[in-house]
């Protein structure tokens, strides 16, 4: 018995040891050059990112999947109409231009959604964001150094006149006021716009808007826009009853109503008391 212990072991038995240590060193070396090369927080499956799009899907599901479908696909109403168009691909600046001017989610169809108090807090809004955003590819929410004119020269402010005017004035008019636009639509008044839904604005086109993309106005091209739209805000009426600065066809009718009606009414009261 004794000379049957001090027999060495089988060389298959011994080999397939060394084999498992091997692979599992392999194994170790691995995972510490990952933990090394792959930024913190990059594989983590619940990390605050993803922990936002979460949210964002949820509220999406609640609020926004009955028009544009669970997954952002787009929806229909039933009748072969579309209830919603896709958003895939529309990027979050979109969405927090949507969402944040409150003409989404939209109480009703029509022509144009109308401007209205956000439903949603700027949490949610930019839960929103990030879950559309993770659909696919597309326009991100502007820093604040685009957008922040607090800094503008007056060169860089008359620089943006002559883009506004070339570029805007068909639709919002000179003045930034607005403008009917056909087939029941409108170009809204930028009076009570911020300057990061105008930069959101020009960068994705919303409704009948053209997307003026960086290609079509520099990022320094829309800031300078954005300063004088800023500046218009800015102004006072000097004779206090703007008329839409419409230009002379609201002063004209002004003229013609109320002054020469004025006249009238003055006639009319010396006639009565001539008799």
């Amino acid at each position: 018995m004794g000379a049957a212990d001090s027999t060495p072991r089988p060389h298959w038995r011994r080999s397939g040891l060394a084999r498992a240590v091997v692979i599992g060193l392999a194994l170790v070396v691995a995972g510490m050059a990952y933990s090394l090369l792959v930024p913190n927080g990059a594989s983590g499956a619940d990390g605050p990112q993803s922990q936002q799009i979460e949210e964002g899907r949820k509220l999406f599901a609640v609020g926004c999947a009955s028009c544009h479908g669970l997954n952002g696909e787009g929806g229909s109403d039933g009748e072969g109409h579309q209830a919603g168009p896709p958003l895939i691909g529309v990027g979050a600046a979109a969405v927090d231009f949507q969402v944040g001017t409150g003409r989404m989610p939209a109480t009703q169809t029509g022509a144009q959604v109308p401007q209205k108090e956000p439903v949603y807090t700027d949490e949610e809004i930019a839960a929103l964001a990030a879950f559309v955003a993770s659909l696919g590819p597309g326009p991100a929410i502007p820093a604040t150094e685009a957008y922040d004119v607090s800094k503008a020269t007056d060169d860089e402010i008359a620089r943006g006149g002559e883009l506004f005017r070339t570029n805007c004035t068909a639709c919002h008019n000179f003045a930034g006021r607005g403008g009917a636009l056909p087939n029941g639509r409108y170009a809204p008044s930028l009076m009570s716009s911020s300057p990061r839904h105008i930069y959101e604005a020009m960068l994705t086109g919303p409704q009948q808007m053209p997307v003026f993309s960086d290609q079509v106005l520099l990022p320094e091209d829309k800031r300078d826009i954005i300063a004088y739209v800023v500046n218009l805000q800015d102004q006072k009426d000097p004779g206090g009853f703007g008329l839409g600065r419409l230009g002379p066809v609201s002063e004209g009718l002004w003229g013609w109503f109320v002054g020469i009606g004025a006249l009238i009414a003055v006639a009319v009261w010396i006639g009565a008391k001539a008799h």
